[in-house]
């Protein structure tokens, strides 16, 4: 679990992470209408996919609730995409006080569940090769200059980290690729001095590191600080950890931000 203090508002946030293997064989833990929706669906790998997302999700759901991942307490819990497409928790049918990130890539699932009112986003990137053009396509000039001082060693791991620290702001706003996101700038440096003291982790594997630097050798473990701006506001504070290959990203609104009423 995540404590954090924005301002005078203190917020608890579960991060969950699950593989392919943790998922159960049988069904019993899906709601009925769950397993129908999951009987419609034609192809393995999403079936795979979609089954290993829901089961994350709920046992994210059943632990920030205080609730032991039974059967029956996973089946009372039902996750479905609200109009924007994002997930929203349902309990008994019901719409649940809670907002939910999810994410997921090679056979790996992410998820962040937090209070009704927060902006949060997570996201699951596989470090790999981009071609040139996505830098240009996506990424502001300031992050194509961060890409450009960077080693080629480094380089798949830095613009996985850029790209996978946008998904999770765009899943907080409910925009997806519905905004530009060379609107978004991923910070990877200062985001701890000029925010720390609006911050408190607790009881949780996390520390805040004095830079955010990917180039920076520090056990696996740990997880680093990055800010996301909006056409340069602050919006997000996030952290982000390396391991296995895959990057994982969690942001919350940054104190001061204010979702636009129409995208910028």
């Amino acid at each position: 679990m995540v404590r954090i203090v924005l301002g005078e508002l203190l917020m608890s946030i579960f991060w969950f992470e699950q593989s392919e293997v943790d998922v159960p064989v049988a069904n019993d833990w899906l709601s009925e209408k769950e397993k129908l929706y999951l009987d419609g669906l034609r192809f393995p790998k999403r079936r795979d996919d979609w089954r290993l997302g829901r089961w994350t999700a709920k046992c994210s759901v059943a632990a920030s609730l205080g609730l032991s991942p039974t059967l029956a307490n996973l089946s009372f819990i039902e996750i479905w995409p609200d109009p924007s497409g994002a997930p929203e928790v349902f309990l008994a049918h019901e719409p649940a006080d809670l907002t939910l990130s999810l994410s997921h890539r090679s056979g790996k699932a992410v998820c962040a569940v937090g209070p009704v009112d927060a902006r949060i986003g997570c996201d699951l990137e596989l470090i790999e090769p981009r071609h040139p053009a996505f830098l240009s396509d996506y990424f502001d000039t300031d992050e194509q200059a961060v890409v450009e001082r960077t080693s080629q060693d480094l380089r798949a791991l830095t613009i996985t980290l850029l790209w996978s620290g946008k998904e999770s702001a765009l899943k907080a706003m409910r925009l997806g690729l519905r905004l530009d996101t060379r609107c978004l700038n991923v910070s990877l440096t200062d985001a701890s001095s000029s925010n720390e003291r609006n911050l408190w982790l607790d009881a949780y594997p996390i520390r805040l590191l004095p830079s955010g630097s990917p180039h920076q050798e520090t056990p696996v473990e740990d997880w680093h600080p990055f800010m996301v701006m909006l056409r340069s506001v602050p919006a997000f504070i996030g952290w982000w950890r390396n391991q296995d290959q895959l990057v994982r990203t969690t942001v919350i609104s940054h104190p001061t931000f204010r979702l636009p009423a129409t995208p910028p």
